[in-house]
């Protein structure tokens, strides 16, 4: 070797080390409350390394570097990609960490050297390297399911699974107890996610969720103070909860539904360029990744998406302190959304029974659903692991503080009513709030648990959970599902019409309607409680979900213009018979 292709290689590893630091700081900063320095300076310290080894790879390859090593430093900048899409909101980060992944995978960079032999010193190398392989492929799998790259989803899992095999098997005494529960999580996840093959994105789409026709009732809103979406925390914490990694299914929906569906197509591109501009064989240790994103990707007309913090799995003192960061930047015109999904008992482990109850002439099974009878209280939500004790319940009063700015706070949880008592109780603005049954809905004989928090999914996707509700688990007709959303958009539309144009409405509901997000998660509010309302045969208040302060009469389940296309949608699924719409025992609501 050369002097100055040792050398070389010395810079490189001196490089890391410095970009690794650097990296480490921006890892461990939250994803909220400022930081973007520290990111900064690590894309900075990536961006040098991965210039270096453009311009001197050769000097490189001859001083030592290895493939993996390269594929360790773009799997990092992929990482930054990620996290600055998670504390910006932004889909050309999403885009760059894919672009990244997938460079990575297509190129094998960790494959060769996890899979060479030798004595134990090199075994164990290659075994450090495989589990880098198999950490990268969860990250590109995470970034994979964002994106609905769903043939990428199908392969990434396929390729998973086999490698973990694969490693098992050439390393018979290493315990891959922890993997072999990642790959019943993902397992879990991807036959929730795709429930439902025909569903569209969970994203604001302009094309399907806005209804032109109603854009002049929106208008006039705008005469009054007008609050804007800008903020948002997501959270879940149940046990046995349907999640991949530190990605539970409840968040993840809701993640998505508080974003646009970007206009213009991906752009995407990995091209390894040699020094005259051909295309070099890719059996070099490294390579050029150009990253084309199409301008259409950050379209003029759309608003940027609201910031999101979303915590796994948080302590409650945790929860509060990331509250008070955000509240404290929180804008005058911004509204913040707080989202929590977590169970109300401290085991979380209801029995579900069922009972059949007779109407009219037909016999129907419906869900009684009975908790434990150990929990002591269901006055707060829990947010911890197995156990009992205060320091991880979540109470009411907890968030009222928060009140002196304006919340939009969904709950979903069988406490959810707990939460009622914030409710005339604000300290400044007045809350709107959306709180979910507290006992959920199933068919008799169809699994639910599987699908998760099932308020979640009406706000999310509402037409897939109306499948799910309905017991509707084979594949649907193309153009019987195709029908079903036509029905579900004019029914969206006519129930927007009704709302903006209702008399004594609230303000609270008012000043964020004209609001796209948070009007599109209030119509499939009003859906979700009118289908569950003509799904039982009684009226049972637990069954129903409930908003605070009350919208008005006219978009009640009652309301015959909120009922009919609910039966119409029922009747083109043919699954009428398994819902209450004649049923005089139904009361006015």
């Amino acid at each position: 070797m050369a002097d100055g292709e040792v050398g070389a290689y010395r810079e490189f590893k001196a490089l890391v080390e410095a970009a690794d630091r650097k990296f480490a700081r921006a890892r461990d900063l939250p994803l909220y409350g400022g930081g973007d320095h520290h990111s900064r300076k690590a894309f900075k310290a990536y961006t040098r390394l991965w210039r270096l080894q453009q311009e001197r790879r050769r000097e490189l390859v001859a001083g030592g570097l290895r493939r993996w090593e390269i594929g360790e430093v773009a799997s990092r900048i992929g990482q930054l990609y990620y996290a600055r899409y998670l504390r910006t909101a932004e889909p050309r980060s999403l885009v760059g960490a894919y672009v990244f992944y997938e460079a990575i995978y297509s190129r094998g960079y960790f494959g060769a050297a996890a899979g060479a032999e030798g004595g134990s010193g090199s075994r164990h190398q290659a075994l450090l390297i495989r589990y880098k392989e198999l950490r990268f492929i969860a990250r590109f799998l995470v970034v994979a399911m964002l994106m609905r790259r769903a043939e990428a989803v199908d392969h990434l899992a396929g390729r998973l699974r086999a490698l973990v095999e694969e490693t098992k098997a050439a390393y018979p005494k290493t315990n891959f107890k922890e993997w072999k529960q990642v790959l019943q999580e993902l397992g879990r996840f991807l036959k929730a996610d795709g429930a439902y093959k025909a569903s569209r994105s969970l994203r604001y789409d302009n094309l399907f969720d806005s209804y032109p026709s109603n854009l002049a009732s929106i208008a006039r809103f705008h005469s009054k103070r007008v609050l804007k979406l800008k903020e948002t925390v997501l959270t879940s914490y149940r046990r046995n909860e349907v999640k991949f990694t530190e990605l539970t299914l409840d968040t993840f929906r809701m993640l998505q539904c508080l974003e646009w569906e970007p206009t213009g197509s991906y752009q995407m591109a990995g091209k390894e360029l040699t020094e005259n501009g051909t295309v070099s064989d890719q059996s070099g240790p490294s390579g050029l990744i150009d990253i084309h994103l199409s301008t259409e990707i950050s379209d003029g007309s759309l608003p940027a998406n609201p910031q999101k913090a979303v915590i796994y799995h948080p302590t409650v003192s945790h929860l509060l302190a990331v509250l008070a960061t955000i509240c404290e930047e929180l804008s005058q015109d911004s509204i913040l959304l707080i989202y929590i999904s977590a169970s109300g008992l401290e085991h979380n482990n209801a029995i579900q029974k069922y009972a059949s109850t007779s109407s009219h002439a037909t016999a129907s099974a419906f869900p009684i659903d009975k908790t434990n009878s150990h929990t002591s209280s269901d006055n707060h939500l829990w947010l911890g692991p197995r156990g009992s004790g205060g320091p991880n319940n979540l109470y009411p009063e907890d968030l009222i503080p928060f009140t002196r700015y304006p919340l939009f706070l969904v709950i979903d949880s069988e406490n959810s009513h707990a939460f009622k008592a914030i409710h005339n109780a604000e300290k400044g603005e007045p809350a709107a709030l959306l709180l979910s049954p507290r006992i959920s809905s199933a068919m008799p004989g169809v699994e639910s648990t599987g699908h998760g928090s099932q308020f979640t999914y009406f706000l999310t996707a509402p037409m897939q959970a109306f499948c799910q509700l309905a017991g509707i688990t084979s594949d649907i007709d193309t153009d019987t599902y195709a029908n079903a959303e036509n029905l579900l958009f004019s029914a969206f539309e006519e129930y927007e019409g009704i709302l903006c144009t209702s008399v004594g409405l609230n303000n609270v509901w008012g000043q964020i309607l004209p609001d796209p997000f948070l009007r599109r998660l209030i119509l499939r509010f009003i859906f979700c409680r009118t289908v569950l309302f003509y799904f039982h045969p009684e009226e049972h208040e637990q069954h129903l979900p409930t908003c605070l302060p009350s919208l008005p009469e006219s978009v009640s389940p009652a309301a015959e213009a909120i009922k009919t296309p609910i039966l119409l949608l029922a009747e083109n699924l043919v699954v009428s018979d398994r819902f209450h719409f004649r049923d005089s025992r139904h009361k006015k609501k």
